[in-house]
Order: C-alpha cells, then structure tokens, then sequence
C-alpha cells in the first residue's frame, strides 16, 4: 500500500502551525484556554479556539465544562492524542538536529 493516503489522512489531522504545539501544551499541563493561549507565542484567541474545536472533532482532546462561579472549561488530552508521541519525539529530535545543521544553532 502506497504511503500517500495514510500519510495525506494524518497530515489532515495535525496540519498547520497550531495544533501539535497547542497538543504539546496541554500534555505539559496547560488545562484552560487562557493557559494554553499564553504558553504559545503569537496564537491567537480566535485561532485558539478553532483549533481546539478540530482538535477536540478529531479526538485528540476532551472539552470538559466545570459547573461553578465562574464556569471554567477544561481540555484534557485524550490517550488517543498519546499515539503521536513517538512521532512528536522523532520530530523533536529532527527539529534539533535541522537547527544545528541549517541554523548552526543548538
């Protein structure tokens, strides 16, 4: 089987500029939206909270509404979202070596 769907099929899931960071936030603990919009430079509210609706469509995270004063939401990754993890790991790992090699960086 050629690779090109599957791959097509993940790249539809984790696209984009957002979500694997917003995805690494919440992991690290981030678990409200003004915390998750803070931990990442230059995200907007409005990009945010789309992204989090994909996200939350494509069950990588749960959207959980606390009933009190105020009502406080809260975004939860799911073990499904756990799955990327080797794959998150090998990004980070390219992405280090890429800032050397390119950036001269470390």
């Amino acid at each position: 089987m050629s690779a090109l769907l599957p791959v097509k099929d993940a790249l539809d899931v984790v696209s984009g500029k957002w979500k694997l960071l917003i995805l690494i936030s919440i992991w690290e603990g981030n678990k409200h939206f003004r915390e998750i919009e803070r931990s990442i430079p230059r995200l907007t509210t409005k990009v945010l909270a789309n992204e989090l609706k994909l996200m939350e469509e494509n069950h990588l995270i749960t959207r959980t509404v606390i009933n009190g004063f105020p009502v406080r939401t809260e975004y939860t990754a799911t073990e499904y979202s756990k799955t990327l993890k080797k794959v998150m790991t090998e990004l980070r790992d390219w992405g280090i070596n890429h800032r050397k090699k390119v950036l001269g960086h470390s």
